[in-house]
């Protein structure tokens, strides 16, 4: 059986989930019907020192919330689907537009509709606050709960697996 660390190595695409994963799961609705989230900027950061060691990034999401487009083109995310009831679909989509077998990816969920994408991919990943059934079906359950540091957390485990974590935090300390 491979180690954590092995995994992670031959990650080339991360694949998220939003609610619950890069967000705490609660969803704030205004009266006027626009729905609202927080995302954690350390999230944030840990996603642009991926990308910029070549790994890409992409999000398959439930729900079609205009605020989580918005943060995707922001981060720069290289693909995005949004209100996919089938992540199966979109999985093979992404597949056949990366060129990428299911063992370079990894997935971060946090609910069973994860599950169809989370059992195909090379290393699958939840948040400790993801029902146990799906917990139990990942490779990894970060520390850190869902919009709190929890994508950072398998950032930075895919680039210290990758080698290339000591490189990019001496470029702070430059």
């Amino acid at each position: 059986m491979q180690t954590i660390t092995e995994l992670a190595k031959r990650t080339r695409l991360l694949i998220m989930d939003v609610d619950g994963v890069l967000t705490d799961g609660r969803i704030f609705i205004t009266a006027s019907g626009e729905e609202l989230k927080a995302f954690n900027t350390l999230d944030g950061h840990g996603l642009r020192m991926l990308q910029s060691t070549g790994v890409q990034l992409a999000i398959i999401t439930g729900r079609d919330a205009p605020g989580v487009a918005h943060r995707a083109r922001g981060l720069g995310i290289d693909h995005y689907y949004a209100g996919v009831h089938d992540k199966r679909t979109a999985f093979a989509e992404l597949l056949h537009k990366t060129g990428l077998a299911a063992e370079d990816c990894a997935y971060i969920g946090d609910d069973v509709i994860d599950l169809p994408v989370m059992s195909r991919v090379g290393l699958a990943v939840a948040v400790p606050d993801a029902p146990s059934f799906v917990r139990q079906h990942a490779h990894f359950v970060t520390g850190c709960s869902g919009g709190q540091g929890a994508v950072r957390e398998l950032c930075e485990l895919i680039l210290q697996a990758q080698g290339n974590y000591d490189r990019l935090m001496a470029g702070y300390l430059a």
